[in-house]
C-alpha cells in the first residue's frame, strides 16, 4: 500500500509586511476544505524568539494560545477561525525553535563531530517541522505553509531555502508556490505601479523559487493590461495574476478568491479532482455581517489600544457575536491611562458595553478599575477577560466591600489586602517564556448564572494564559454580597468566572473566551454579551413613555 502523497502550498510575501498572508492562507484553506479536502496549515516565523510569548504586543501583536498550551503567532487564530480546526504546537515553527533544537543536538554529540551548518542541518530541521503536520492522525490532503516576513529578509532565508529544497524532493504536481505582493496606486501619477511586484518575484527567482500564482494586494482591481504586464515580467500566466482588493470584512476574502477562480487553479496545478465548493453558509454569514439591523458601541479599555492587532481575537469575536445578534459592533478604543487622567464619565459616555481585556503590568490598571466602577454603577453591560476579571474583583472589593487598599500581588508585593495573588504553582518560577498557566483547562459553571445561560452546560473547557488568580482567603467576604463566584476549576480550588447579580449583565472570566470564537459559531459569552448590549441600546434609545393620565376640564 503506497504512502499518501500530501500536497504542499507555500505562501510567501513581498514588498512590505502586513499584506495579509495569514488571511490569504486561511482563505485558501477554507476553499479547499469546502471542496471536500482535508487541510492543515503551518506558520513559519523567522524570528529568533522561541515563541512570541515574551514579545511586546506593540512589536508582534496578540499571542494566540492553543489548547495544548503553545503560545503562537496570531495567524493561527485565523487558521482556526476559517478552518474550524484546532491547531497544535506542530502548526507554528520559529527560527528560535529550530536553532535551539539543532544546538542542543550538537551539544549532545548527535552529529558525531560533523561541522554543523545552515545547510544541511538547519534546513533539514525546518523541513522536518514542515512535514510534521502532514503526518497528523487525520492525514491531510493538503498542507499550506505560510512563510512569515517578506522576501529579502535575512532571517527568512533559511525557510525559503528549505521550501526550495522541498519542491525538488517532491513531484512537480505536489507543490505550489503562491506569492502575495503589493501593487501600489500612486495618486500623483494616477497609475498603479507593477515594479515592486516585479522586484519581489525577481528576488524569489534568484533563490530558485518560481511562484505559479500571484495575489496582488491593491486598492482597486487590476485591469487586464496590468495583469498581462505582471504575468509577462514574472513568468506567470496572466490568468494566475489575481487581484486581492481590500474587502469590507476579512471573511469576504475567500469569496473574492473563489470568484477569481483561485481554488480552481490550485486544484488543477496539484492534480486534485474535487467538486465545486459549497459556500452558501459562508456567503450568508458575510451578508449578515455587512447588512445588520442594530448597532452598538462597545468600549475596549486597555493599554495597547494604539495597536489593534494586540486584541485581534477579541475584535473578531465581536464580529462573530454581532453577526449572530444582527448587529454591527462599533469598537471605541480607550487608553486606560486616559481614563485616570480625564475620568470614565467623559470617555465612556454613550457606550453600550465595556470590555477590559487581558494584559500584564501595572500601567493603566487604575484607569481600568475606574472604568469598571462606572459601568457597574450605571448598569452598563460588562465583560472582563483575565486581568479584566481581576480588575473587577479589585474594584468591587474597594467600592462595595470597603477594602480601600485592595489590589493585586502582581503589582505590589507588600499588600494588606491582596485580593488577587500568585498561583501556587507559579511560586519560584523565574523564566518568563512558556511558564504561565497555559492552554485548555476545564471549569464547572453554576447553574443559576448568566454564564450558564450562555453555555447551556455545567462543564466547559477554555484556554488560559495567566500567573495570578482570585485569592481564596476572600471568598467568604464576597459570598455575603451580590458578587458571586459562578465558575470554579473541577477541584474547586481556582476561581474561573465571577458575576455581579444586581447588574443586568456583569461577567468576568479568568480564561480567554475570544480564542474559541468562530465566524459561523460565536463564543456563547460574547454572543450573550452583545445581546445584552443590544437590549441596553434599545432601552436607552426608546422614547420616554407618555403619561396616560388625563387632565379633566373644569
Amino acid at each position: 500500500m503506497s504512502e499518501k502523497r500530501v500536497k504542499y502550498i507555500f505562501v510567501t510575501g513581498g514588498v512590505v509586511s502586513a499584506l495579509g498572508k495569514g488571511i490569504a492562507s486561511a482563505s485558501i484553506g477554507l476553499l479547499l476544505k469546502k471542496r471536500g479536502l482535508n487541510v492543515n496549515i503551518i506558520k513559519c516565523d523567522p524570528y529568533i524568539n522561541v515563541d512570541p510569548g515574551t514579545m511586546n504586543p506593540f512589536q508582534h501583536g496578540e499571542v494566540y494560545v492553543l489548547d495544548d498550551g503553545s503560545e503562537t503567532d496570531l495567524d493561527l487564530g485565523h487558521y482556526e477561525r476559517f478552518l474550524g480546526r484546532n491547531m497544535t504546537r506542530d502548526n507554528n515553527v520559529t527560527n528560535g525553535q529550530v536553532y535551539h533544537t539543532v544546538i542542543n543536538r550538537e551539544r549532545r554529540g548527535d552529529y558525531l563531530g560533523a561541522t554543523v551548518q545552515v545547510i544541511p542541518h538547519i534546513t533539514e530541521e525546518i523541513k522536518q517541522n514542515i512535514r510534521r503536520p502532514a503526518k497528523a492522525e487525520d492525514e491531510p490532503d493538503v498542507v499550506i505553509v505560510e512563510i512569515g516576513g517578506t522576501v529579502g529578509d535575512i532571517e527568512g532565508q533559511t525557510f525559503l531555502e528549505s521550501i526550495r529544497q522541498m519542491a525538488l524532493e517532491h513531484e512537480p504536481e505536489d507543490t505550489l508556490f503562491v506569492h502575495l505582493t503589493l501593487v501600489p496606486y500612486i495618486e500623483t501619477a494616477g497609475e498603479m505601479k507593477t515594479k515592486p511586484t516585479q522586484h519581489s518575484v525577481k528576488a524569489l527567482r534568484e533563490i530558485g523559487i518560481q511562484p505559479r500564482i500571484l495575489l496582488c494586494r491593491a486598492t482597486k482591481p487590476l485591469d487586464e493590461s496590468i495583469r498581462k504586464k505582471i504575468g509577462l515580467f514574472c513568468n506567470v500566466p496572466s490568468s494566475h495574476v489575481i487581484t486581492a482588493v481590500d474587502c469590507e470584512t476579512i471573511y469576504e476574502v475567500p469569496l473574492l478568491f473563489h470568484e477569481k477562480k483561485l481554488d480552481e487553479y490550485i486544484c488543477k496545478h496539484l492534480h486534485l479532482e474535487t467538486p465545486e465548493p459549497d459556500l452558501a453558509d459562508w456567503e450568508e454569514m458575510v451578508e449578515r455581517i455587512k447588512q445588520p439591523t442594530h448597532k452598538v458601541k462597545i468600549a475596549i479599555c486597555g493599554k495597547y489600544v494604539n495597536l489593534k492587532d494586540a486584541y485581534k481575537s477579541i475584535i473578531e469575536s465581536f464580529i462573530h457575536a454581532g453577526e449572530e445578534n444582527d448587529a454591527r459592533v462599533e469598537l471605541i478604543w480607550v487608553a486606560s491611562e486616559d481614563i485616570k487622567k480625564n475620568g470614565a464619565e467623559k470617555l465612556l459616555a454613550g457606550i453600550d458595553g465595556l470590555l477590559i481585556p487581558g494584559g500584564f503590568g501595572e500601567r493603566g490598571v487604575e484607569g481600568k478599575i475606574e472604568s469598571i466602577r462606572y459601568v457597574r454603577e450605571n448598569k452598563i453591560p460588562f465583560l472582563g477577560i483575565c486581568l479584566g476579571m481581576q480588575c473587577a474583583v479589585i474594584e468591587y472589593a474597594r467600592s462595595v466591600c470597603g477594602l480601600e487598599d485592595a489590589h493585586s500581588y502582581e503589582f505590589y508585593a507588600d499588600l494588606k489586602n491582596p485580593v488577587i495573588h500568585l498561583m501556587a504553582d507559579q511560586e519560584g518560577v523565574t523564566n518568563l517564556g512558556g511558564t504561565m498557566r497555559l492552554g485548555a483547562y476545564k471549569a464547572d459553571i453554576v447553574k443559576d448564572s448568566k454564564s450558564y445561560e450562555a453555555y447551556g452546560e455545567e462543564h466547559i473547557s477554555e484556554r488560559h494564559r495567566h500567573r495570578y488568580e482570585f485569592n481564596n482567603a476572600y471568598r467568604e467576604l464576597f459570598d455575603n454580597t451580590t458578587f458571586k463566584l459562578v465558575g470554579l476549576s473541577p477541584d474547586g480550588r481556582l476561581v474561573e468566572a465571577i458575576e455581579v447579580t444586581d447588574h443586568p449583565w456583569f461577567v468576568g472570566v479568568q480564561y480567554h473566551p475570544e480564542l474559541k470564537s468562530r465566524p459561523t459559531k460565536a463564543h456563547p459569552l460574547f454572543r450573550d454579551y452583545i445581546a445584552a448590549a443590544v437590549e441596553y441600546n434599545l432601552k436607552k434609545s426608546a422614547p420616554p413613555k407618555e403619561d396616560n393620565h388625563t387632565v379633566g376640564v373644569k
